[in-house]
């Protein structure tokens, strides 16, 4: 723990994690449950990310607000976290509701924030770690906390160097030698004569372990560290996102100042980087470790017994619990729970999500029948996001071919990325 950070500092922090809108970039994968409720890496969950990182830093109080299709996210959340029954922490969902003084859904990150402030202030918490329940790293807040104090700060902005084409797309801010925030832009987009005003200083870059020649950009990361009165100050108006309303008004007549975060982080916010962040974690090094057993990854635990390979050929995968694989080839793929492939099934560069069952029920004329959950004989899938509870037939192809963007029957097509929704069945020969 660092040494500015003074001792029950970090008891006095309560965590508020945004479950995210209706996250239409990520349908069909959200057609069903919430953002922050989306698998991850075979075992996990994307909620998993911010609970762990706050746990892993000593923060033990949080609540997660959410909106759209929160069924799934709760009971995840209440199944996996729970706490001794001695103690006061907790981890809570806060789903949108009708009150009194609002009787609006949330219009945004502030407005999510604004609308259940009451419960933040019930008790006396002096700081409010404001995080995105959508984003995969590895961070240890205490190290913002420090700074936060160190600095005599009203909001700390975390923020990691990017280069220039992915700065176009994000709110940059620029800070002075002791990363005082000094300007906001929310995502320059091409105005190249703005960006070359927002690069980091030389002795900045080189403060933070990077080159002093390289050009970089401090792209908010959508992580704050408020003071309470701030906060209260800051919400205090009819503004609904902390990006666009909130932060400008803030650095003009605050002190505020820039954590810079420099290790592996990827916003979860999109088909392609969901695809993209889960099959990283397939590569023998990858960017993100799942295996840091000094800052581990909490999930829910299951009482499920362990995979099942029958002469196979797996090559640079993760494989989740409860499986049965049998002759079958698997490269550079994610194959989640309970997932059950036949002989002679090919997937590469897929993501199987896996299965609730191993048997799907049905009630057909009043009469009970089972329908096993597996991907069938001979079965070929590449670039394919298979959601839960899929059944596919023997001898079937699922492959994006050149398609960028389609809906069939079948699936939806997103950024080359075949994606078959929940609960599809796929009959034997079908071509995707």
């Amino acid at each position: 723990m660092p040494d500015l950070l003074p001792e029950k500092s970090i008891d006095s922090v309560l965590a508020i994690i945004m479950g995210g809108g209706q996250g239409s970039r990520l349908f069909p994968l959200t057609h069903n449950r919430s953002k922050p409720a989306v698998p991850l890496a075979a075992k996990c969950r994307i909620v998993d990310i911010p609970i762990s990182n706050c746990i892993n830093s000593g923060i033990r109080k949080m609540y997660v607000l959410t909106q759209y299709n929160s069924e799934s996210l709760n009971r995840h959340v209440t199944s996996a976290y729970r706490f001794d029954h001695f103690g006061d922490n907790f981890v809570h969902i806060l789903a949108a509701q009708q009150t009194p003084g609002d009787d609006k859904w949330y219009q945004g990150t502030a407005d999510a924030v604004r609308q259940n402030l009451s419960y933040f202030l019930e008790r006396p918490y002096k700081y409010f770690l404001i995080l995105s329940g959508d984003q995969l790293y590895r961070m240890d807040f205490r190290l913002m906390l420090s700074q936060h104090l160190a600095t005599g700060a009203d909001l700390t902005i975390a923020t990691t160097p990017v280069p220039r084409g992915p700065a176009r797309a994000f709110g940059l801010m620029h800070t002075d030698a002791e990363s005082r925030i000094t300007r906001f832009v929310e995502k320059p987009g091409g105005n190249d004569a703005l960006l070359d005003q927002l690069a980091m200083p030389a002795g900045l870059l080189k403060s933070v372990g990077l080159p002093e020649e390289e050009e970089r950009f401090q792209a908010s990361m959508g992580i704050y560290l408020f003071n309470r009165k701030v906060l209260e100050d800051a919400l205090d108006n009819d503004s609904a996102d902390f990006g666009k309303n909130i932060i400008p008004g803030i650095i003009k007549d605050k002190s505020v100042y820039s954590y810079i975060f420099d290790d592996y982080w990827e916003d979860i916010g999109t088909i392609a980087s969901y695809y993209e962040a889960n099959l990283e974690c397939t590569k023998i090094v990858p960017k993100f470790n799942f295996f840091d057993s000094k800052n581990p990854i909490y999930t829910r635990a299951r009482l499920l017994p362990a995979s099942k390979i029958n002469n196979a050929v797996i090559e640079e995968a993760l494989l989740s619990d409860g499986c049965i694989i049998t002759s079958a080839t698997i490269r550079r793929s994610i194959i989640g729970v309970r997932s059950v492939i036949e002989s002679g099934c090919e997937i590469t560069d897929s993501i199987i999500i896996g299965s609730d069952y191993y048997n799907k029920v049905r009630f057909v004329d009043g009469k009970e029948t089972s329908q096993p959950i597996l991907i069938g004989a001979g079965t070929k899938i590449h670039r394919a996001i298979i959601d839960k509870n899929v059944t596919i037939g023997k001898n079937v192809v699922i492959h994006p071919r050149d398609r960028v963007n389609a809906d069939t029957e079948w699936c939806h097509i997103r950024d080359g990325i075949v994606v078959v929704p929940k609960g599809k069945v796929i009959p034997d020969g079908t071509v995707v």
